[in-house]
């Protein structure tokens, strides 16, 4: 098990911001020689604390002009039922994130669109086919003012 020290945390918060940081300037970042912090950032991949890098994307430059976290209520709580659901949302690119979870609904999506029209048209034809659907509670997102996703 990699124990989170000191260093452990800046190599992570440093890669979080920039994942294709020079391991020499992270080195020099975080007050490490360039071999202790690359024996660092691998043993913290090999332990599955860091699982991948991603690129940031800018959403508007590639037309999404809307997103929406949708609470979605299911009509029965069989297996089949949710993993019915389940499937549909993974085969809908407009959903970018589906997490189940607990309180008065089962699962919160997170939703990224072009438009309004484009979010009712996901609106009737993916959530209002799904006979597993039994209530919808769209909340649009007017701002981000912190968003550290990678």
């Amino acid at each position: 098990m990699v124990i989170i020290d000191a260093y452990n945390s800046k190599i992570l918060q440093a890669l979080q911001a920039d994942g294709r940081i020079s391991n020499i300037e992270l080195a020099d970042r975080i007050g490490l020689s360039p071999s202790a912090c690359l024996r660092r950032v691998q043993e913290l991949e090999k332990s599955g604390i860091i699982s991948g890098y991603r690129a940031v994307i800018n959403f508007e430059a590639l037309g999404v002009g809307l997103i929406a976290y949708i609470a979605v209520g299911l009509s029965d709580h069989t297996m089949p039922s949710q993993t019915a659901f389940e499937t549909a949302m993974r085969d809908c690119p407009a959903v970018r994130e589906c997490h189940n979870i607990t309180g008065l609904v089962e699962y919160m999506l997170r939703v990224e669109v072009a438009d309004i029209a484009a979010y009712k048209t996901f609106h009737a034809d993916v959530l209002g086919s799904l006979s597993q659907v039994n209530s919808i509670t769209t909340y649009m997102v007017l701002d981000s003012p912190k968003n550290d996703r990678g």
